[in-house]
């Protein structure tokens, strides 16, 4: 880990609001270690204002950049010019999305500026161009943008900013409309309690993919109480596996799937035929509504299955690598011809 440290730590000196990084030898220097309740090496504490946070984020050299400019980012930023909103959105780069709200009361987003720091950039646009208006399509104020620069996505909140119906719109677009499934993905869906519309397919990287991928964010759109993502066979086959997919299924197959245990497939719609496939999710996505569905179990690991066997791997790695050291160490013990002297035990 901390040759990832050293190649982060230039990095992080040189942005525009600089991260110093520090080792201590905490072996060495035992109080301090202590007081800061440092039990295990190597350990990241991140000290914002002299408040001292563990670090548990991954450390990559170019994540553990991303994340920590995250954590000393303020909840949410105050941009005052045109000039202030390109900067902020270029610092922000494209690993999180970004809200920004323009002729928006900053109290009125400060509480999830600060319940979601760890997911989103917040900030709030005071002075702004019309220029603005017309690079994020919207039209009025006060507007709450979303945008998804991974994904090249947007999309624009007009209110009411007031009760449970802001913050829906800011959890429901910490995901982009369309979710494509992997393991980074998967983690993020944890934090979200709406189910899935989940479409297989063959290779998600294909020029027909592609194109369901624009109907299924379409759909996504007018359904934002579902989250709509897509998996290719090719990109991961043991996560398919689990709603009983094959590279031999017909596919692509639609399903929902409640993120843990259960599938449901809907009668007459558990796959999409070449044509209007935007007249086929809709026709699936009425019969999902409707009730007509087939409930099915997983056949593999479920959700938490999923995210255990993601955390477990690096337990599995030391483990074997503690049971490795423990059988040389035992070889080695063997090899010791060295006469040892005997010992009397009187009872």
């Amino acid at each position: 880990m901390l040759d990832k440290l050293d190649e982060a730590a230039p990095v992080l000196a040189g942005l525009s609001e600089p991260i110093m990084v520090a080792k201590v030898n905490a072996d060495k220097y035992r109080k301090l270690g202590s007081k800061y309740g440092v039990d295990g090496f190597p350990t990241l504490m991140l000290f914002i204002h002299g408040v001292p946070i563990e670090y548990t984020g991954s450390r990559k050299a170019d994540l553990l950049v991303r994340n920590l400019k995250k954590f000393v980012a303020p909840d949410v930023s105050t941009l005052e010019s045109d000039s202030a909103i390109k900067s902020f959105v270029e610092n922000a780069g494209t690993s999180f999305p970004m809200f920004i709200g323009f002729g928006v009361n900053d109290s009125l987003i400060a509480e999830y500026g600060g319940k979601y720091k760890k997911r989103a950039w917040f900030a709030v646009a005071k002075d702004f161009s019309e220029d603005w208006m017309a690079t994020y399509d919207f039209n009025k104020i006060p507007a709450l943008v979303a945008v998804h620069p991974k994904y090249n996505e947007q999309s624009v909140f007009y209110g009411p900013f007031e009760g449970r119906f802001l913050e829906d719109f800011i959890r429901q677009s910490l995901l982009p409309l369309t979710v494509p499934i992997n393991t980074e993905t998967l983690k993020l869906l944890d934090d979200d309690d709406r189910k899935v519309v989940l479409a297989i397919l063959e290779d998600d990287s294909d020029a027909n993919s592609t194109h369901l991928v624009k109907v299924l964010r379409s759909a996504a759109h007018a359904n934002r109480d579902l989250v709509f993502g897509y998996v290719g066979v090719k990109q991961w086959e043991e996560f398919v596996e689990t709603f009983d997919v094959s590279k031999s299924s017909q596919l692509p197959k639609l399903l929902v799937w409640d993120r843990n245990e259960e599938y449901e497939l809907v009668e007459g719609s558990e796959k999409l035929e070449e044509g209007d496939q935007s007249s086929q999710l809709s026709q699936f996505l009425e019969g999902y509504r409707a009730g007509r569905t087939i409930k099915k179990k997983v056949s593999g690991p479920s959700f938490m299955g999923f995210m255990h066997s993601l955390v477990s791997m690096n337990s599995l790695y030391i483990l074997m690598f503690v049971v490795a050291l423990l059988g040389v160490m035992m070889y080695f013990a063997g090899q010791d011809d060295t006469p040892q002297p005997r010992r009397v035990h009187d009872e």
